[in-house]
């Protein structure tokens, strides 16, 4: 067992900390265990609270252009109240829930390049340390996985994928952040739209689908020229291909009858929102059914894809470089906290 860091705050003699999470992906929503082991220093030492901190690595936009800056949107306490004596070794085990909104790390074991990590502090006597980082692997909810996949399906391609600071009005939104899927234009939407963005709210209820066709500027800037929304249930059982297909008629038909110059984020943004359990979209006089099922479905597209992320290439590298640019980029951030 490597403990990963001394605890900073007492220097040289103080407890160490190292926190293991289970193996495989978690879901959003869904349950994630682990252990938190303790080693103790030269001395006893009261442990007042163990606890779990999700990060998350965010882009925001601003006048001045963008940044990048980590967020925590959600924090667990799993232990303390109990003193540690000296070299005394010990194990927390926990399990705690994720926020339904949590965004998804990976599709069928390909990373996507969004970097989120579970940080541990540690409270002894009035001092706390927050040492441990650990990477959260999050993997699809099957409704998600299914709406992706539809997506590849019809023809649609895996770009890249990133969180964005901030909320999309008229949705459920609880983070206060957003993932964003980008896919390239499956070939028979090229010469409509450049690209789509895939945006899940998840939550106990069901996903809100929010899908954006070429975003000129963001939510704060007004420069989207189509949104739409779509409410599905987690146990809906569809064609999804057809569904999803007719989401995206829906959506360029929607991004035309307002042209390329539609300013959104004045108003009620979702003018041609829809929801999943009140009617399918995609059985109307549109005949695409040549390309519904030809494409080779967004597993493939995302391993595809992935290999033009600035995090790696397909394969093992992919989450071992994660993994490096998640311990660099949080070591820097904590040296910035002081």
């Amino acid at each position: 067992m490597v403990f990963k860091r001394l605890l900073g705050s007492l220097g040289v003699g103080g407890p160490t900390v190292d926190t293991v999470i289970d193996p495989g992906a978690a879901r959003p929503g869904g349950g994630l265990a682990g252990q938190v082991h303790l080693k103790g220093g030269d001395a006893d030492f009261d442990i007042e609270h163990i606890t779990l901190e999700l990060v998350a690595r965010v882009e925001a936009e601003h006048s001045e252009g963008e940044s990048e800056g980590v967020v925590a949107f959600e924090r667990f306490t799993v232990g303390g109240g109990f003193r540690l004596g000296a070299d005394q070794q010990r194990s927390i085990p926990f399990t705690v829930t994720l926020p339904w909104e949590t965004p998804i790390t990976e599709l069928y074991g390909q990373g996507l390049g969004i970097v989120l990590g579970v940080r541990t502090e540690l409270a002894v006597a009035g001092a706390k340390d927050k040492g441990d980082l650990d990477q959260l692997n999050i993997a699809p909810l099957p409704v998600q996985e299914a709406v992706l996949e539809a997506l590849g399906q019809l023809g649609f391609g895996f770009k890249s994928a990133d969180l964005e600071y901030g909320r999309i009005g008229g949705t459920g939104q609880q983070l206060p952040f957003y993932q964003e899927i980008e896919l390239t234009p499956a070939p028979q939407y090229a010469h409509q739209v450049n690209e789509i963005e895939v945006t899940f709210l998840a939550g106990p209820g069901g996903v809100e689908v929010v899908l954006e066709a070429d975003k000129r500027g963001g939510f704060f800037s007004g420069g989207h020229d189509a949104l739409t929304r779509f409410t599905v249930g987690h146990h809906d059982s569809r064609d999804w291909t057809t569904e999803v297909d007719g989401w995206i008629r829906q959506l360029v038909e929607h991004r035309a009858s307002h042209g390329s110059h539609g300013a959104y984020g004045h108003g009620d943004p979702y003018a041609g929102h829809g929801h999943g359990h009140g009617g399918h979209y995609g059985h109307g006089d549109h005949h695409h059914d040549d390309h519904r099922r030809s494409g080779p479905g967004m597993g493939t597209a995302v391993a595809a894809g992935a290999a033009g992320l600035a995090v790696g290439v397909v394969g093992g590298m992919v989450a071992a470089e994660v993994v490096d640019e998640v311990g660099d980029f949080f070591e820097g951030d904590e040296e910035d906290e002081g």
